[in-house]
């Protein structure tokens, strides 16, 4: 016998004795039931009694059908309706409130660690959305996105991790735009700095979260130095990073709540590496429009290139118009100008006539967590709404960017500000001292939409045309 004959005997031993048996079974059984109808045959009622137990036994054979039919998603043997793992199915089964968290957390970067930490999430019943590492020298710095009951607390969610193993917990709740992962984030960010150098400091404000950043020009505007520069490859300060302003200066980025991890810093440095490549630029999309009594005029986006534009507007401005939208001596007005139309303090708009002549600008300027809007009209185009216009566009493009509020600060003489600020038909506070009025307007991102020259300059960017 080969060693292939002996293997399958080895698997089906003795196949020869189950088939008797089943054979003799069978024979059994046929004569039992020969037996038993010849009984029932010869008696009065037997035909009767063969026909009736066919009809029992089919009716029974077709129960049996329907009721496994019924019951076939039962929960297997073993599972009780009161165990925890029919008691964990049902909290599936049933829609539950929930809500979204950002955590990070610092563990030890040691096997094993994650697990636990995502072990204790799940006991809270916790789900994990997103999940990114930044390494340290002495740990890992993890950074959730969670989906967790809507009656979880932060005080509980933390306490759990930290039984975990975690450190340093932050937490923080979230939104629907957290839900875009981190790589299509920081590409969108990166288009929006590319079409327009105004986006650097509000993408890194995105890009780091809740934080407050300010732009320092290498010369103040009186032309004193305005400090130390940092150095090309930036410095990170625990709360603190330091990055070079490819336009000379320095931006400087503060978060209060945690230390930023070498990885957010090597993000924000490739950002500012990134509009130091494409150099100066701004959207050249236009609108032209026409003023109630008949003229049109030209709204664009300026920059540092209108500076010799902007200064002979303010030779044909008069002094009091000046000092209303300077504040201060008169003949300091143009030391500003270069730092006012610098795309990286913030956007202007500028308005042009038919023939080209620079007759308004509308500031929108970054300041730390707050922003300004400021307005400067000719003597000579007061009062056609050019104003009101330019002020609705900058708020629009505040609310776009996500800014709770903007300012004005003006003197309380000063009517056609204030009546501008409350044509925008928004909930206005109030402060003045000394004669200086600061009007604050709170934004609603959803109620104030953004201008259509905005929404033309994102077009025109990306194809690379100017509209008339």
């Amino acid at each position: 016998m080969t060693d292939v004959t002996s293997a399958k005997s080895a698997r089906h031993p003795h196949h020869w004795r189950r088939d008797l048996v089943e054979l003799a079974a069978m024979f059994t059984a046929v004569a039992v039931a020969d037996t038993i109808a010849k009984l029932i045959g010869h008696t009065p009622d037997g035909p009767f009694l063969l026909v009736a137990s066919a009809v029992a036994l089919a009716a029974t054979a077709a129960f049996h059908t329907w009721w496994a039919r019924r019951h076939g998603n039962a929960p297997p043997l073993g599972t009780a309706a009161g165990s925890p793992a029919a008691a964990h199915g049902r909290e599936h089964d049933e829609p539950r409130e929930t809500a979204l968290w950002r955590m990070r957390t610092t563990v030890q970067d040691t096997p094993g660690s994650l697990a636990a930490l995502c072990g204790a999430l799940a006991g809270l019943g916790v789900d994990i959305l997103t999940l990114q590492t930044h390494p340290l020298a002495d740990g890992t710095v993890d950074e959730f996105l969670l989906r967790a009951p809507a009656s979880l607390q932060a005080r509980e969610l933390t306490r759990e991790v930290a039984a975990a193993g975690g450190s340093g917990t932050w937490t923080e709740r979230a939104d629907a735009h957290d839900l875009v992962d981190t790589p299509t984030r920081v590409l969108g960010l990166a288009t929006r700095t590319a079409l327009d150098a105004a986006e650097l400091p509000l993408a890194l404000r995105q890009l780091l979260g809740r934080c407050t950043i300010r732009s320092r020009p290498a010369v103040s505007p009186t032309g004193r130095p305005a400090g130390e520069m940092p150095p090309v490859e930036g410095v990170l300060e625990e709360t603190v990073m330091r990055l070079r302003d490819p336009n000379g200066g320095a931006i400087t980025v503060e978060r209060a709540h945690l230390p930023f991890t070498p990885t957010e810093f090597a993000r924000a440095r490739a950002l500012v590496e990134l509009d130091a490549r494409l150099g100066p630029r701004v959207p050249r999309s236009q609108d032209v429009l026409t003023l109630p009594e008949g003229n049109e005029i030209t709204v664009r986006r300026a920059d540092q290139g209108d500076t010799a534009a902007a200064l002979a507007m303010h030779e044909r401005c008069s002094d009091r118009t000046l000092s209303l939208r300077y504040h201060g001596p008169v003949q300091d007005a143009d030391r500003y100008l270069n730092h006012l139309l610098s795309p990286r303090f913030g956007r202007t708009l500028a308005v042009e006539t038919a023939s080209g002549r620079l007759v308004a600008l509308g500031h929108l300027l970054w300041d730390g967590d707050e922003t300004e809007v400021a307005l400067l009209v000719e003597d000579a185009w007061q009062r056609r709404g050019i104003g009101s216009m330019l002020l609705e566009r900058l708020t629009g493009m505040a609310a776009e960017a996500g800014c709770e509020s903007v300012y004005a600060v003006t003197q309380a003489s000063n009517t056609g500000m204030v009546a501008a600020m409350r044509g925008l038909g928004l909930p206005l506070d109030y402060q003045i001292e000394e004669g200086t009025l600061v009007v604050t307007a709170r934004l609603d991102a959803a109620a104030v939409p953004p201008g259509p020259l905005h929404e033309r300059a994102e077009q025109a960017g990306r194809s690379g045309r100017t509209e008339r």
